[in-house]
Order: C-alpha cells, then sequence, then structure tokens
C-alpha cells in the first residue's frame, strides 16, 4: 500500500512569532492541497492526512530544496508573505510538498529535522 503524507518546511532564521508561523503552515498545507489530483487528496484524508513540519536554517537552504521540487512531479507551495505584519513582502517563509507519494517526498526531505 501507497503511504501519503505532506510536509512543510520552515525557515528558522525568522524571528517570526508562533501565531504567524502556525498561519504560514497553513497555507503551504492549503496551498499545496489546491494544487493535488482529487484522488489523492481523499486517500490522503482517508489515512488520517499525515503532515510533518520539518526545519531549515535559512533561505538558502529552503530554495536548495525548492528547486529540487520544481524539478520533481510533486505538488508543491511556496509561502511568501505579504509583509504586513512581522516581515517584509516578498519575505519566504515555508514550503510545502504533498500530498503525495512518502518515499518521494524522503528523497528530497529526508534528511531535515522535525520542528
Amino acid at each position: 500500500m501507497v503511504k501519503l503524507k505532506q510536509v512543510i518546511i520552515v525557515r528558522k532564521d525568522l524571528e517570526i512569532g508562533k501565531g504567524k508561523l502556525a498561519a504560514s503552515v497553513a497555507h503551504a498545507s492549503v496551498g499545496c492541497v489546491r494544487k493535488t489530483n482529487e484522488k489523492i487528496v481523499k486517500k490522503w484524508e482517508k489515512k488520517g492526512a499525515k503532515k510533518v513540519v520539518l526545519k531549515v536554517s535559512s533561505l538558502e537552504e529552503l530554495e536548495k530544496i525548492y528547486e529540487k521540487v520544481k524539478d520533481s512531479d510533486l505538488p508543491y507551495f511556496l509561502v511568501k508573505d505579504a509583509g504586513l505584519t512581522q516581515v517584509k513582502p516578498g519575505e519566504t517563509i515555508c514550503l510545502g510538498i504533498g500530498p503525495a507519494e512518502e518515499n518521494k517526498i524522503d528523497k528530497i526531505t529526508g534528511k531535515l529535522k522535525l520542528l
């Protein structure tokens, strides 16, 4: 059986509040789901909609992962902030990947640590 999951990768170098972080992670999750095939989303939801939040230390590290995921067939969503509160406009906060096959996501994110 194919295991599905979604991963959200967050930058740890930004000084943002927990609420801002939670909203950005939610934005990444919803953005990814909207870009994913409906059949996959239904299977993922039926199995509990597994989500994992991982961290990177910098924008550069997140951009490297973003380039890899762009070259894959995985759904993804990059969150760039509007800049109305805690960060400057256009600041990249996090990257969502999936829902998709766990092993495909792990090839890109498998070495990252949990937030």
